[in-house]
Parts: structure tokens; sequence; C-alpha cells
């Protein structure tokens, strides 16, 4: 079974499933096991310590699949900022011909040293303005991310019900869908909206092959839709994680009148989120989660997983739906 869209044909994956780029999870072994599966996976390239680190991580997935995969670039506003450009130029390097990127609009200086490589760009987007402005800025897919989802979901709060149709509207380049997928009902959904693919993070993190501790993928199931807090809304880069002790501690602390990043900064730290991942103690930190842990009841393997979601879809189109035109 396939469903054939824009995007199975620029990417050269058999089947509308991408796999996010995420922090700490984004390694070879889950990658490898989406694009072996017909999805794309997704490297990502600031998990690794070095432009260097990278490389070898692209050739280590390599050696584990000869099917398309993809590495993430997010750019974003910190201190102590990594060197992007050292990262982009490890990965053009490397020959790697599918990128997906997030950010801010400096994101397009990268872009400007990928193309001339014949790289497809994949554009996350969290509002259609800015889907709008990156179709104008050369990007070549666009991933337009609801409300829903785990991460950054912008300062719109728009949900992906409207958001994804608004988007398909006036994108004239192939969408993904992206934010509280995880199952056939949700690929189909995406595809009535507009949408020509989804892109899924938090219901790849529940699989065999993520490589984070199981006590978090165990978390994933235990948390139902409302198992997430919104952080960091009041300092304007609001962000949606997985509901646990320290993610309420972090919603009590912000609710303070006079509150500042400061006093949350220890509960938020990268490394104590990495910890999280690595040891399972989910007194750590805090970790990214998006509403479709609603949806999430198991731990597939990353085939059986993306097996099941387009086989489910198939019988929706086919059946279900096609059954209620008589």
């Amino acid at each position: 079974m396939a469903i054939k869209t824009r995007i199975t044909e620029m990417l050269g994956i058999a089947h509308p499933i991408v796999q996010g780029g995420m922090q700490g999870v984004g390694y070879a072994e889950l990658a490898s096991a989406v694009s072996n599966a017909g999805g794309l996976g997704t490297l990502t390239a600031l998990t690794q310590p070095s432009p260097a680190a990278l490389r070898d991580e692209i050739e280590r997935c390599r050696a584990m699949t000869d099917k398309p995969f993809s590495v993430n670039m997010t750019v974003l506003p910190m201190l102590n900022a990594p060197d992007y450009k050292a990262f982009a130029e490890a990965i053009i390097d490397s020959g790697v011909k599918i990128v997906e990127t997030a950010g801010t609009p400096e994101v397009r200086e990268i872009w400007a040293m990928m193309k001339p490589h014949g790289i497809t760009i994949l554009h996350k987007c969290t509002a259609v303005r800015h889907a709008l402005s990156a179709e104008r800025g050369g990007c070549d897919i666009i991933s337009i991310d609801g409300f829903e989802c785990a991460g950054h979901p912008g300062e719109d709060d728009i949900p992906g019900l409207i958001l994804i149709p608004t988007a398909a509207d006036k994108v004239k380049i192939p969408m993904l869908a992206s934010g509280g997928f995880g199952d056939g009902r949700g690929l189909a959904a995406a595809l009535a909206l507009g949408a020509e693919g989804i892109n899924m993070g938090t219901r790849f993190c529940a699989t065999v092959e993520a490589p984070i501790h199981a006590n978090v993928k165990a978390k994933y199931i235990e948390n139902d839709e409302r198992g997430t807090n919104i952080i960091f809304r009041r300092f304007h880069n609001t962000a949606r994680v997985g509901k646990n002790e320290v993610s309420d501690e972090v919603v009590r602390i912000s609710a303070a009148p006079d509150a500042v990043f400061e006093d949350i900064r220890h509960l938020v730290a990268g490394a104590a989120g990495r910890e999280v991942l690595q040891s399972g103690d989910l007194s750590k930190g805090i970790f990214w989660a998006s509403m479709v842990q609603g949806l999430i009841h198991d731990i597939p393997t990353c085939a059986v997983l993306i097996e099941r979601i387009v086989t489910d879809a198939e019988v929706i189109i086919r059946g279900r739906l096609g059954a209620m035109l008589g």
C-alpha cells in the first residue's frame, strides 16, 4: 500500500511521513529506522557537539540506511550560539541532499549556502505569513506547525484544523502538516486539509528505536492530551513541553508578577533536558511533548508505526469516507 504525493516524489520516499528534527533525539538510530520504514528520517545537527561530530553521525546514518534522510538545522538567538555556518558546511561536505530548517530569518543565510549544492530545503513555520515569506525566499517544502505541536508553536495559538487549510489556500509549494499527528486518522485528515504529508516528532519519540530512556517513553503513554504545559509565554518564546513536576514548577514560578527568566533557568537548561532523556529521571528537567500524547498507547518499532499509519489512512480514505458517498 502507498499514498503518493508531491512530498513522496520530491523526497524520494515511499510514504508521506517525515520525522522532525528533535534536540537530543535525532540520532542515526532513529533517523535510519524511519527512513528504512519508508518515511524520511532526520538527524539533528545541533545534537552533535561539533561539525566534525556531525560529519561522523551522517556517515553512521549512511551505514544504517541506503534510503534518503535529512538533517535539521535550527537557528535561534542565544548566548554562546554555535557556529551555524560551520555545521552547514559539514552538511554540504557530507553530500546531504535534504535539510530541515527552522528558527529566525537568519536561517536564510544557511539556505544561501546550501541551494547551490542542490539541497532541498524543508522549512518549519508556525504562521501562514511566515510560510509565504519562506516560499518567496526560495525554500522547497513548508512544514506548517499547529498550536498542538511540541517545541515552539509561535505566539498566534492557531490550531492545525485552521492553520493547515489556511496555509494550503495560499502556499503553492508542497506542504507538510505538523503538530499533533500520530496515527492514520491524522494522516488522512492532513491530506483532506490540503497538506501532502505529515511531520511527526513526539510520536516517533515513543518508538523502540528512539534513543531515549524507557521512563520517558512510558511518560508519553501515561500523559493524555492534557499532559503538556505551555512555558516561556511571558518571555515571548512560547514552548510546549511534557507535563511533569518540573514543568509544573516552571509554570508556577513564571506566574509571579515579577518573574524573570533567571528564576527558571536552572529548571529548563538544555543540559538538564538531555539528562532526562538519557537517565530517565523525570525530576531533573523538562522534556518536549505535544498534545498527541493522548493518542500514544504503545511503543512500536518505526516500521510497525509507519505501516500502521499508512494502512489506517488508506482504510479511512478508500473505505469509511468512500462508503459515505454511497
